[in-house]
């Protein structure tokens, strides 16, 4: 077995934390505060009516959840970084959209009434990101250092 560098172990741990972090996060609308629940908050931020808001509250927590444990589990790396990315970029419109409207809402993440800090999701999506963008730079060097070691022992 290769040892890891430090790079190697920083990307395991963002792996597994972001991957914990939507499980959790996930499984809290599916099964602590239901979905029901997250229905109604979705059709709060008044973006999209019946039946969509149902068909999104309905998807999202789990495609937040298999995302999640793909990424814990480094299966489908790609594509669990892909899909991460894609609902955070939907949830951040989301967020602005209600900004924009001066919507005093509760954001729905995880069940909670309190009103949405919205200064504090901004700073929450920089994290999201900046960790996405890690893991998806990481992914990247790991493909490319795997087609040269594949090359290298070709020639």
């Amino acid at each position: 077995m290769e040892s890891k560098n430090p790079i190697q172990i920083v990307t395991l741990a963002l792996r597994v934390l972001l991957g914990t972090w939507f499980v959790w996060s996930g499984g809290v609308k599916i099964f602590v505060s239901g979905l029901d629940r997250f229905t109604r908050d979705i059709a709060n931020y008044r973006l999209v009516s019946p039946p969509l808001d149902a068909v999104a509250a309905y998807a999202v927590p789990w495609l937040e959840v298999i995302a999640g444990i793909c990424l814990m589990l480094g299966i489908l790396r790609r594509g669990a970084i892909l899909t991460l990315t894609g609902l955070v970029v939907v949830f951040c419109v989301a967020i602005g959209w209600a900004w924009s409207k001066g919507l005093d809402i509760s954001c729905g993440c995880h069940g909670g009434d309190s009103p949405i800090n919205y200064w504090g999701k901004v700073a929450e999506f920089f994290v999201y990101f900046t960790v996405l963008a890690w893991l998806w730079l990481a992914e990247v060097f790991r493909i490319t250092e795997m087609k040269v070691k594949q090359r290298n022992l070709i020639a």
